[in-house]
């Protein structure tokens, strides 16, 4: 299974990264330590999104797409996200959704992640 270094850049990413950044300077770990712990970590996010069951809508202004590498880029103004018991507002929000599987392996399934711009 690939697995996507997307959600490093979520708030628990950035988190885990400075706090390993932070033993690596102290010398509490080694940098292949912290390499191997942030791989797990892309792994765990992978594993568990794909467990989940719930199902969002959204709409917005697509200001910006973009698909390289069998990745989807969007960027979206005046976003609204509806779950089965809430809605969520954003000024702006960019929404990265890749391929589970590579193209060769042919799969419509893709996993995503989304993030506020402030």
């Amino acid at each position: 299974m690939a697995t996507y270094e997307l959600y490093r850049k979520s708030t628990l990413g950035a988190c885990l990264s400075e706090t390993l950044e932070s033993l690596i300077a102290e010398s509490q770990i080694t940098r292949d330590v912290g390499q191997q712990i942030l791989q797990q970590f892309d792994e765990a996010m992978n594993e568990r999104l794909q467990d989940l069951k719930s199902r969002t809508t959204f709409k917005g202004k697509l200001n910006t797409y973009r698909f390289c590498d069998n990745v989807w880029t969007l960027i979206l103004q005046g976003a609204r996200f509806r779950t089965e018991n809430q809605i969520i507002e954003a000024p702006a929000v960019k929404i990265v959704a890749c391929a589970e599987k590579q193209p060769e392996e042919a799969t419509a399934t893709t996993t995503t992640s989304s993030s506020s711009k402030k």
